[in-house]
């Protein structure tokens, strides 16, 4: 991948990078390249497994440890990555989602109602109070853009996603509603990702992400968008080329959102003796 320069001088905070296969870890590398200067966040817990700090050392950067969930500690990571950075931030990743349902396996209908605040509290609500204290200190430059990731069962069921389709949607909402009000106070861009099955270490933890990620590159005409391939659509929403974009979810997925049923699927179908023309 060739780079231009999309970024050069802006400043940034992405949260969630906690190894080499994760989104926010493709962003960061991305983003370096493309000449952005920036702070990489995640919480006390994820900063044990240390990769990050790796990840700091190859982009020239700083790691501020954050519970996205409180607004004090947003408040002091705003604070202070504008001291490290010399500025006002120009764009932000949230790249941020658990569900202790999904991770216990605890059927939808039979969902743990704390672990389900906890679910939308991290991976949706935690949008809202990072965009709330950025809108409260003024620490988001005119302009700049703020991006989340997403997927597509906000909008569609998938048997095993549980409390976390709900968490999405509720992402959603609030990418849509706070992009309305920041829009018109600073003309700042907020959106969604909506991407592929990804084998994250997140992403993995969720029953029957093979049968999702096979399911999903044999629907796509283009098969499955890779981490890599986000990244770049996120350069894209971060840089000046997507300044009239806002309060959208971009769906980096090969195609599978449009897609009712492929070739590829019916001839798989009909090799296993389950749709024969009679």
């Amino acid at each position: 991948m060739g780079t231009y320069n999309l970024l050069k001088g802006k400043r940034g905070i992405i949260f969630g990078a906690l190894d080499e296969n994760s989104i926010a870890w493709k962003v960061a590398i991305r983003a370096k390249e493309e000449g952005a200067n920036f702070v990489l966040t995640n919480s006390p817990l994820a900063l044990r497994r240390k990769e990050i700090f790796e990840l700091a050392k190859k982009t020239g950067t700083q790691v501020i440890a954050t519970d996205i969930t409180e607004v004090s500690e947003l408040e002091d990571l705003f604070e202070e990555s504008m001291k490290i950075l010399g500025g006002k931030i120009d764009f932000v990743l949230h790249s941020v989602g658990m569900s202790p349902n999904v991770r216990k396996n605890i059927p939808y209908i039979e969902l743990d109602y704390d672990y389900m605040h906890k679910t939308l509290d991290v991976s949706a609500i935690s949008l809202h109070k990072v965009l709330a204290v950025a809108k409260k200190l003024d620490a988001i430059n005119e302009g700049g853009s703020v991006v989340a990731l997403t997927y597509i069962a906000a909008h569609r069921t998938f048997s095993s996603y549980s409390d976390m389709a709900n968490a999405k949607s509720m992402l959603e909402s609030i990418v849509r509603q706070f992009g309305y009000h920041y829009g018109v106070a600073k003309n700042v861009r907020i959106n969604s990702v909506s991407q592929s099955p990804t084998r994250t270490t997140a992403g993995s933890g969720v029953s029957g992400f093979n049968a999702f990620f096979n399911y999903a590159n044999s629907m796509s005409p283009l098969g499955n968008a890779d981490a890599d391939s986000c990244a770049n659509t996120c350069m894209f929403l971060f840089s000046d080329l997507s300044k009239m974009i806002t309060m959208q979810t971009i769906y980096n997925d090969g195609g599978f959102s449009s897609m009712g049923i492929s070739n590829k699927l019916i001839n798989q179908y009909i090799d296993a003796g389950c749709g024969e023309d009679k």
